[in-house]
């Protein structure tokens, strides 16, 4: 499904690049803004932006795995 006409990008792609972003980096913060880059294509008129949001949080691997500790718990481990 086509989800953003401005630069051609289906919902395939956007779940490729963020299983891709997942895959090299476990802890990665995957937002639009990344998965555009990870594209090779830039945000045009906004348009597609609720549609894109549903797409990638449709995908199993947007979120950091429950096992990554957050950064807050270091430094209470650090004090």
């Amino acid at each position: 499904m086509m989800v953003c006409h401005c630069n051609g990008i289906s919902d395939r792609e956007i779940h490729s690049a963020i299983d891709w972003m997942r895959a090299s980096d476990a802890t990665a913060i995957i937002t639009p803004g990344k998965v555009y880059r990870a594209l090779g294509k830039r945000p045009d008129c906004g348009g597609c932006l609720p549609l894109f949001l549903a797409t990638m949080e449709g995908n199993a691997n947007l979120q950091v795995g429950a096992g990554i500790p957050i950064l807050r718990d270091r430094q209470k481990d650090r004090a």
